[in-house]
């Protein structure tokens, strides 16, 4: 188990920068939102995190650093840490010591590990681009304990996932914020639905789910909130400016029912034309977002993302609007949609079927609107001394400068309540390691005051001596099968990774012992993609709920 200490320093602001009841509430629960959410594991918790400066250039407190190579597939390694070989000469032999540091914008995304599942529900494999590891991770319980205010508890911990003598450890680093006031208490919300009704939003599980999941999100939104509908195909078209609830919910249950496909996919005109609608709408107190529901299939009008972005600059720096994205449709947009989703300040989801939805969604809604932080980085520094080699599982689309960590004009992630952020790391350790091997600090801005904060956790080599199949934490053994899953579905080999065979017997152990269904249901996932890389025959999905959400 890991150690946890304060951060310190001084006090910066920064003015303000710019699916059935399913996918209801999918637009409730996430877009609002912000994440996927905690469940059980070891892990400690901090005192309130001070205040700190928030000038840009300076690295997290830490122990020194370690390389940011991974390890190889055959199990050696590069010079430790990530610098030339032994008695390597010339240019690549000069360069600087390796830096001990690895720095990332947190990602609540689940999108990837839904989509995955339901392509493997269809019998294929999914495309190894649309694999991304953090989000398979993001997607289940971690159980970490929850800080007392806005912001993040910090825990880290590990274990041993080579044989002895190898070197190798998972390390994780667990972030976690304070769970969901009741629905009553949050604020109101400023919601425009940008929905895609082009002719690829035909297919049974688009148009028709996002058409039945509004409808029922119109029962569960309060009077006091507010709600914009735009519709797009080749031309935007808004069917119900903003308008408060009360004495409305027909009006808007009307215009959903009317929404029916034809042409082409210009998704930027329907978000430039919902960005002008919740610029115009917007209400000061209230959760401001826009939320785009398409299988971001662009095809016409501007499909640059940079491009579409610039558009929609002036309300997302003005009013701090954010975007929030729910992919639907078995031809799905991914690559497209995850980008949009984090240059434009949000996240987004992936819906497959009303249960996946559901249980995300719907059955756990609790009131999740208010951010509970804006632009949050974290940096881990790991010390020389005791690690040779490390690697971050993910976030390829979120790192950040190491020299950016603490300049808050460098976006980062916004998160909501009640969710978690995991990021794992393969550690190759020195031989004789003792005392400190990392330490791992969030920094994020107060999503009312901008100011900046941090906190920090820490982990010695003493606490990564066990066994991580036999003696670690379960949720962290959930985590590590969900890793290498995504990792083999990608073709990438990390030493040490078990089979998909094993992985799945892994899985299916874990599901027993947890009794968690989101468990049983990665352990079927696992085997349906050995059966289809010619392993044993997999069996028929479960029907069971998807996706966890504290």
């Amino acid at each position: 188990m890991g150690h946890l200490e304060n951060g310190t320093g001084r006090t910066r602001t920064r003015l303000p920068r710019a699916a059935s009841g399913a996918v209801a509430a999918a637009v409730f629960g996430a877009l609002l939102l912000t994440g996927c959410g905690g469940g059980s594991g070891s892990t400690s918790d901090t005192s309130e995190a001070q205040a700190v400066s928030g000038g840009g250039g300076r690295p997290a407190p830490g122990p020194g650093a370690t390389a940011n190579g991974g390890p190889r597939a055959d199990g050696g390694s590069p010079a430790e840490g990530g610098s030339p070989a032994d008695g390597d000469e010339g240019e690549e032999g000069r360069q600087a010591a390796p830096d001990y540091r690895s720095t990332f914008a947190l990602d609540v995304d689940t999108a990837s590990y839904g989509y995955a599942r339901s392509t493997l529900e269809k019998g294929r494999l999914p495309d190894p681009d649309t694999v991304r590891p953090e989000e398979f991770v993001n997607s289940f319980q971690q159980g970490y304990r929850r800080p007392q205010g806005n912001g993040f508890s910090v825990s880290v911990d590990g274990a041993r996932s080579g044989a002895a003598g190898e070197g190798w450890s998972l390390l994780r680093v667990g972030l976690a914020t304070k769970a969901a006031a009741p629905q009553g208490e949050r604020p109101p919300a400023a919601l425009t639905f940008v929905v895609d009704i082009s002719g690829s939003m035909a297919e049974t599980g688009r148009l028709d789910l996002v058409k039945s999941s509004l409808a029922h999100l119109t029962d569960e939104l309060r009077d006091d909130d507010s709600v914009a509908l735009v519709t797009f195909s080749d031309e935007a078209e808004t069917l119900v400016p903003m308008t408060r609830l009360r004495g409305n919910r027909t009006k808007l249950r009307d215009a959903v029912e009317s929404m029916e496909t034809t042409d082409s996919t210009n998704v930027a005109a329907g978000v430039e034309r919902g960005y002008d609608e919740a610029a115009a709408g917007h209400r000061e107190g209230a959760t401001n977002r826009v939320v785009l529901l398409s299988d971001a299939l662009a095809n016409s009008g501007e499909t640059d993302v940079d491009a579409i972005l610039e558009r929609i600059e002036g309300a997302r720096r003005d009013f701090g609007i954010t975007l929030f994205g729910v992919g639907v449709g078995s031809d799905y947009g991914d690559a497209f949609m995850e980008k949009l989703t984090n240059k434009g300040d949000g996240n987004t989801t992936y819906i497959g079927d009303e249960t996946q939805a559901r249980k995300v969604f719907v059955d756990q809604l609790p009131a999740h609107v208010a951010l509970r932080a804006r632009d949050a980085k974290a940096q881990v520094v790991f010390d020389r001394k005791n690690v040779a080699q490390f690697r971050l599982l993910g976030y390829e689309n979120r790192k950040v400068a190491d020299e950016d960590f603490r300049n808050d004009a460098v976006d980062g992630g916004e998160v909501g309540p009640g969710h978690t952020v995991t990021a794992l790391y393969a550690v190759r350790m020195r031989e004789g390691a003792r005392g400190r091997v990392a330490t791992a600090t969030v920094r994020w801005l107060d999503p009312e005051t901008r100011t900046a904060h941090e906190r920090s956790g820490t982990v010695d080599a003493s606490d990564l001596t066990g066994a991580l199949w036999s003696d670690a934490d379960e949720r962290l053994r959930v985590s590590a099968v969900a890793a290498y899953f995504a990792l083999r579905l990608r073709g990438d080999d990390l030493a040490g990774a078990p089979a998909l065979d094993v992985l799945a017997r892994h899985a299916r152990e874990l599901a027993g012992s947890t009794e968690d269904t989101a468990v049983a249901k990665l352990a079927t996932a696992v085997e349906q993609a050995d059966a289809l890389r010619g392993g044993a025959p997999a069996p028929a999905a479960d029907a069971g709920a998807e996706g966890e959400v504290d």
